[in-house]
């Protein structure tokens, strides 16, 4: 095998695993309001349909070379795609926050569980669909082989799976990092909107501060984690 294939196929598992962080965070948000019963059929569910729909991106933009050609003024179907999806991530990471600090919820709503259910696979779809514009377009950049961008979204999603509950379940049960999380949404709708305006937006810059906040959060929580267990809190 071509050691260029296998040296290509690595690189693109990585992208698809640094792109892999957005989806959790998508996934746990969009499951957070279904029975905690629910959530890792949801997740699976999700996931393995989003993966589908990748695939299906992947071959529709072979098929389309169009998709980078200006349709409506300067905007192409890529950069349509992009400003909507990144409105409604946007739109949902600010609404979940408001929920959370007001503390609003929604168990009260009249929607059957089922409807939450769909509702949540549906929004996972179609959020993964607008991730997958520029991670496939990267991909079909470096190949043609669509062996090594197919092996690389399954590995990818495949590892996802392997982690979703476990980072769901730890964003879930601290409030600190769930708002941690949607402000990520919040940073990462804004820039997937500009890139659809054509203001690109380097990874680096979005990336290297959410690794620092969460840094120092995680720190934080393990400084109040080692009071607890002295038992410092309870003597103040």
């Amino acid at each position: 095998m071509d050691a260029g294939l296998l040296a290509t196929l690595a690189l693109l598992i990585g992208l698809e695993l640094v792109l892999g962080i957005d989806n959790i965070l998508v996934i746990t948000i969009m499951v957070s309001r279904l029975p905690e019963e629910m959530r890792q059929k949801a997740r699976i569910f999700g996931l393995v349909l989003a993966m589908v729909a990748r695939l299906v991106m992947l071959f529709v933009i072979l098929a389309l070379a169009s998709m980078e050609d200006p349709i409506i003024g300067k905007f192409s179907v890529r950069d349509l795609i992009l400003m909507v999806g990144g409105m409604f991530l946007l739109y949902k990471a600010v609404t979940e926050i408001h929920h959370m600090v007001e503390l609003k919820e929604e168990d009260h709503s009249n929607k059957s569980v089922s409807s939450k259910f769909t509702s949540a696979i549906v929004q996972i779809i179609l959020l993964d669909i607008v991730f997958s514009v520029d991670s496939v377009l990267t991909a079909v950049g470096l190949t043609r082989e669509l062996w090594v961008i197919i092996t690389a979204v399954i590995v990818s999603f495949a590892t996802i799976l392997m982690f979703a509950k476990q980072v769901g379940e730890f964003i879930m049960n601290n409030p600190a990092l769930k708002i941690l999380a949607l402000a990520f949404l919040v940073t990462i709708g804004t820039t997937i909107f500009l890139e659809g305006i054509h203001q690109h937006v380097e990874k680096a810059y979005i990336y290297l501060p959410m690794g620092f906040a969460l840094g120092i959060q995680l720190l934080q929580m393990r400084y109040h984690a080692n009071r607890k267990k002295r038992g410092l809190d309870a003597e103040a």
